[in-house]
């Protein structure tokens, strides 16, 4: 068998493996391990199975990742996304569907300080869905919401897939940070707009609040403000350092990890028990993404080697006139692996495939970025798997049955396509405050 056969044999292998669900990680690796053996030889895979796992973990820009964690599992820890609901709750409720989007701009203060989607699905869907069903909204609304809105972390700074996506396209993680924040805004008000309109139609989906409710909460608005002053601070430490290019990625996420500690002592929000259960949340979450992009390190060096890199540079080259064609093929390819595999590993098993044909086309890979983490984020609420629907279902028990929760995420993936045509036609959107740091 001819090295290029074999390259594109170990796709499906490996492919293969992860429907009978072996982790992904070790799917990579074993696949790579093999394939590399019978390309070369056996020695030569064991040398660079020794030598990946360094390699990898010595990257510079890497150590923003335990950092970024860390400061989400403190902030997570000390009650910051209680604070931001009940403000958010304070200043929005008088809009139709008033709750829903109290989570959903809850979620984006809260994305700000975590960086992880499936920790601000749980944290607001512990804060927001009971109040939502106490108050009479529609079951599949209030889930829906919280499931949507927790993929927001996933795009915002700090997020931790733009982090390995610059490591891996080896492009600027300020920039790509930076680039994140307008797309994910323009989602949250596309989310917002969604809710307004749903509920002004079919006012039975979120009942209004009286006006005695409302007087009071209005009394209540800006003593609320004052409680989500650290998420100001954070906001500014970490986007504010990094668009003044005062910081790097790295130190933004030491920074941010070092601010949610002290604002947490501070409010006198964390214990010693705390702080070790972020500690343990955050080395754990980092030793997982470790080992995926372990895999994911040597699986590009085999496709490299079999030549199947360059043979898809090659034939995107024909498509140089009509890039937009491979862009849809690209969204395809991403649409169906998210209804089946976790966020990480569709953009760790991808990459090695996709940047080859990006570089060919000669297309930005700071926007290509962001196109990549959206649809992980898309990947996140679509059914049969959606990682967010499960961490909702998880929170609330028995309450709302999964199906209900599924048809609530239904209507922000009809958000999510406007969005990702808007990013697609316009890259500017992702690429306006980037350019702006030269």
């Amino acid at each position: 068998m001819d090295p290029l056969t074999f390259g594109l044999v170990t796709l499906g292998c490996m492919l293969f493996l992860i429907a009978l669900r072996v982790p992904i990680g070790v799917a990579l690796g074993v696949v790579s391990l093999l394939g590399l053996a019978y390309v070369r030889n056996f020695p030569i895979a064991l040398s660079i199975l020794r030598e990946t796992p360094f390699a990898f973990a010595a990257s510079w820009d890497l150590t923003a990742i335990p950092m970024f964690l860390l400061m989400g599992a403190i902030a997570n820890h000390s009650g910051i996304s209680s604070a931001l609901f009940r403000a958010a709750r304070l200043w929005f409720s008088a809009l139709p569907g008033g709750l829903a989007v109290a989570a959903n701009m809850a979620s984006v203060g809260f994305a700000a300080a975590c960086g992880s989607s499936l920790a601000s699905s749980a944290a607001m869907g512990r804060l927001a869905i009971p109040e939502m069903l106490r108050v009479g909204y529609d079951k599949a609304l209030a889930t829906g919401v919280v499931a949507s809105a927790g993929t927001l972390a996933a795009l915002i700074p700090p997020s931790i897939m733009l982090v390995l996506y610059g490591v891996f396209a080896e492009v600027s993680i300020s920039r790509l940070l930076i680039a994140g924040i307008l797309p994910g805004f323009l989602t949250a008000v596309a989310y917002v707009l969604l809710i307004v309109i749903r509920c002004k139609l079919n006012p039975a989906l979120a009942p209004k609040l009286s006006d005695d409710e409302l007087e009071t909460l209005r009394a209540d608005r800006l003593s609320a403000l004052k409680e989500v002053w650290p998420v100001t601070v954070l906001i500014l430490g970490i986007i504010g350092g990094l668009y003044g290019g005062i910081v790097t990625p790295t130190e933004a996420g030491a920074v941010g990890a070092a601010l949610a500690l002290v604002i947490a002592l501070v409010q006198r929000r964390i214990t010693v028990a705390t702080f070790t259960d972020a500690l343990k949340e955050s080395m754990s979450g980092t030793a997982q993404i470790f080992f995926v992009g372990m895999g994911a390190v040597m699986y590009t060096r085999l496709l490299s080697l079999t030549g199947v890199s360059q043979l898809l540079a090659d034939m995107m080259s024909g498509y140089a006139g009509d890039p937009l064609l491979v862009i849809l093929a690209i969204s395809l390819v991403f649409l169906v692996l998210g209804m089946f595999l976790d966020p990480l590993g569709i953009m760790l098993i991808t990459l090695p495939v996709f940047l080859p044909m990006m570089e060919a086309l000669d297309l930005n890979l700071i926007w290509f970025g962001i196109i990549v983490v959206k649809y992980v984020e898309i990947g996140m609420i679509t059914p049969p798997l959606g990682m967010n629907v499960f961490v909702v279902k998880s929170v609330i028990g028995p309450a709302v049955p999964i199906w209900t929760i599924y048809r609530g995420v239904l209507w922000f993936l009809a958000a999510e396509v406007v969005v990702m045509t808007l990013l697609i036609a316009f890259p500017q959107i992702s690429l306006f405050l980037p350019e702006l740091m030269r």
